[in-house]
């Protein structure tokens, strides 16, 4: 998944102020800047905030963002409120320029109801884990304390676990090559730099030397994140530990240019403690897990694509399970168009799994199904999955959806059947339940693939 923090970070992120008011909302839900939508349920927003947020929107409405079918947030209006900015797709952080902070949760749920924010954040991470969207060695939640934080917070807290980890165990350092106009001599005189400077100074030398530092590129980009994290960050004790980290790093210079120190990273034996700690740099300084976002209406933003990160959940799963099966699985596969001459109309399946000659395709779906007739299902996604059954010879399409408790009324597999060959069957993945969800869809598929 590509990914960069906003561009306008570097500008933007000096203005942000100590003290910071923290909003959260979960997908669907919406944020207001009229004090009247509270009594309806709106999370109000005061309006300078609030108008930052909609300019933010609107400069990212249509951008890259590697589909054209997800919204970052919507902005509507409805009488006697106003303008209303609903959640939509997207979950993380956003932080504003004034230092409002808009944490935007997945709409999940437990078996009874909506699960509790504490709750969402585990499955959340717990997703995030399996993919490897977010760096990690063991990835454990205890001592996190989700309920008290922000998944933004979070992240930090990790990044500054595995950074104490580091300065505990010692800073690498190497030789790097020095230029200075000293007042000894050593190493190689540099005649052409010591005549430009020293022809009034004969008791200086122009010089160059190695000279054995722990100011190199990684531990450069170490501290530019800990400086980045101390003026984005909320939390007190965050805030403390990072000032702490910023001591152990008081003779590394900040990082200048970061895209030339990334150039000059390099991961072998000889750093690779500095592993996981590059990937959090790389997090936070370059968005390497997130979506571009551009503008001045926020500071900082760190923005998962919800449909993608279930999709790529689905498919680690099912890879894991089904490779030592025998079967062979590819995702976003383009091997098909729905023409053949000319060659138009890029087909592409999030999931294609091949074994035994047959072949099943799978494609998630993050949206909530109703109990209405068809249960909500786009006609759309139908023509799609019977498109998919006929180019790639499959009798059977899974349409993935999150499952939620208004569908516990569904009390046998839904499935349709063309009359022609093709059987769409409709799957629900319970994401409190994490993997054993995902494998009951497998073991559906298992059978359907003797």
């Amino acid at each position: 998944m590509k990914s960069r923090l906003l561009e306008s970070r570097k500008t933007r992120i000096t203005d942000i102020p100590q003290q910071k008011k923290i909003f959260t909302l979960k997908e669907y839900e919406g944020l207001c800047k009229h004090s009247n939508g509270k009594v309806l349920g709106y999370h109000y927003l005061n309006e300078h905030a609030f108008d930052q947020l909609e300019r933010f929107i609107l400069e990212n409405k249509g951008g890259d963002h590697g589909t054209d079918a997800l919204e970052l947030l919507s902005v509507t209006s409805r009488r006697g409120i106003g303008k209303l900015i609903s959640a939509k797709n997207y979950v993380g952080i956003i932080t504003m320029a004034d230092g409002t902070q808009i944490e935007i949760l997945p709409k999940v749920f437990e078996r009874n109801n909506e699960s509790s924010d504490e709750e969402t954040k585990r499955i959340f991470l717990h997703m995030l884990s399996v993919i490897g969207e977010i760096p990690y060695k063991i990835f454990q939640q205890s001592g996190l304390h989700t309920e008290r934080h922000t998944i933004f917070d979070i992240f930090i807290r990790m990044f500054i676990n595995e950074a104490n980890h580091l300065v505990k165990h010692g800073l690498k350092s190497n030789y790097v090559v020095h230029q200075d106009n000293e007042r000894f001599l050593k190493g190689k005189l540099l005649f052409a730099e010591h005549i430009k400077h020293n022809a009034a100074h004969n008791e200086r030398f122009y010089i160059q030397y190695d000279l054995f530092s722990c100011n190199r590129p990684e531990n450069r980009l170490i501290k530019s994140t800990i400086e980045l994290l101390l003026k984005i960050s909320a939390g007190s004790r965050n805030k403390k530990d990072l000032h702490i980290l910023l001591n152990s790093f008081d003779q590394v210079e900040s990082s200048l240019n970061w895209e030339q120190d990334w150039s000059s990273v390099t991961m072998d034996r000889s750093n690779k403690e500095y592993r996981t700690i590059m990937e959090w740099c790389r997090v936070f300084l370059l968005g390497h897990s997130f979506t571009p976002f551009r503008g001045d209406g926020a500071a900082y933003a760190l923005l998962f694509p919800m449909e993608k990160i279930f999709e790529r959940y689905v498919a680690v799963l099912l890879r894991k399970s089904l490779t030592p099966e025998g079967l062979k699985v590819r995702t976003q596969d383009q091997s098909k168009h729905m023409f053949q001459s000319p060659s138009r109309f890029n087909l592409r399946p999030d999931i294609v799994v091949e074994g035994n000659g047959k072949v099943v395709v799978l494609d998630t779906k993050w949206k909530l199904l109703t109990s209405r007739p068809d249960y909500g299902i786009s006609q759309a996604d139908m023509y799609q999955a019977y498109v998919y059954a006929k180019k790639y010879g499959a009798r059977t399409v899974y349409l993935l959806y999150p499952w939620h408790p208004g569908l516990s009324i569904i009390k046998e597999q839904v499935v349709y059947d063309s009359g022609d060959g093709v059987n769409v069957k409709i799957g629900f993945i319970d994401l409190s339940l994490g993997k054993e969800s995902v494998y009951k869809i497998i073991e559906s598929m298992l059978e359907t693939m003797k």
